[in-house]
């Protein structure tokens, strides 16, 4: 039976507000394929900073457009003298330095995870979520292991990965196994540095962290000398300072630093983008993930590093 006149005339409206429905939906924040700002602000970056050791220590960061950042720091000390009245006051140069995060020769942390659409449709687990928990690892497992003991890859005769926390230039040490007296040792060159002590944090290896937290004190309490913050879970402190453990740090090396007074250059933030079409002819999707950081010390004398048999 054929419809009535009015009843197509209905049907012809609804079709086409459905086709302007769906081009709309096509274009839409939530389909774009470019995540926005707000988005990956909540799904990587700050789950990044507070996965990797080395942010959620507590660096300052500065964000850039990918251009170098110049960072500027003092210089040598004036010679200031005491005069007369009517004395001449003496000339004096004052002299500035500056240390250059980002230069071009740094490369990116990038990676891709492909996946089919069957995937994305059948599994029984939110796979948004579990592709995120797992490039918030990997690339903050990538960063730490530059920003701790990285070397410095260099290519051409340029630097194009970052330094690490042991290997920077212009650090203080203490040759010596990491027991309490060596990481007072460390305290007493870290005040020497003028450095904020508040801002200091204590990153060691697993095994060197349990050599110390079975220490007992002397006065026969049987109590341990390591003891947890009561204040935060899982959380320990020693001589005042926060504990980090983490295997990125090499066994029998440990670092006493004051983090407010290292610089950390964050290319923009890491980028999320979901390739729905790259892949097409595989049905598949996949995501990829880029960031570009680096760090360098403000004052490398507030970070002291200890371990035996290092160069003075």
């Amino acid at each position: 039976m054929a419809c009535p006149f009015s009843l197509r005339l209905i049907l012809n409206v609804i079709r086409v507000h459905l086709s302007r429905l769906e081009n709309i939906m096509s274009v839409s924040v939530s389909n774009s394929p470019e995540l926005t700002a707000e988005q990956v602000q909540k799904i990587l970056v700050q789950p990044l900073e507070q996965a990797s050791v080395f942010l959620s220590a507590g660096p300052r960061i500065f964000d850039t457009d990918g251009s170098p950042v110049r960072v500027p720091k003092m210089g040598g000390a004036t010679d200031v003298t005491w005069y007369g009245e009517n004395e001449q006051i003496d000339d004096e140069d004052v002299s500035f330095d500056e240390i250059v995060l980002l230069p071009s020769s740094i490369k990116s942390v990038k990676t891709l995870t492909r996946f089919s659409n069957e995937l994305a449709r059948q599994s029984v687990v939110s796979l948004d979520a579990a592709i995120k928990d797992r490039l918030v690892k990997d690339v903050a497992d990538k960063l730490d292991a530059a920003f701790l003991t990285g070397t410095g890859d260099v290519v051409g005769g340029v630097q194009s990965t970052p330094l690490g926390l042991i290997n920077y230039d212009g650090v203080q040490t203490v040759d010596a196994a990491i027991t309490l007296d060596s990481m007072i040792d460390a305290w007493g060159k870290l005040l020497s540095a003028n450095a904020n002590t508040a801002a200091a944090k204590i990153i060691m290896n697993p095994a060197d962290f349990v050599t110390l937290r079975k220490v007992k004190q002397a006065t026969g309490s049987n109590q341990y000398v390591l003891t947890p913050d009561p204040t935060q879970d899982g959380v320990f402190r020693l001589f005042g300072s926060q504990v980090i453990i983490t295997s990125r740090i090499p066994a029998g090396t440990s670092v006493l630093a004051d983090f407010s007074q290292i610089a950390v250059a964050r290319d923009q933030a890491p980028t999320v983008k979901i390739l729905d079409q790259t892949f097409g002819d595989y049905d598949q999707q996949a995501i990829r993930v880029t960031a570009r950081y680096d760090a360098q010390p403000l004052n490398p004398e507030a970070v002291v590093v200890i371990a035996e048999d290092t160069e003075a």
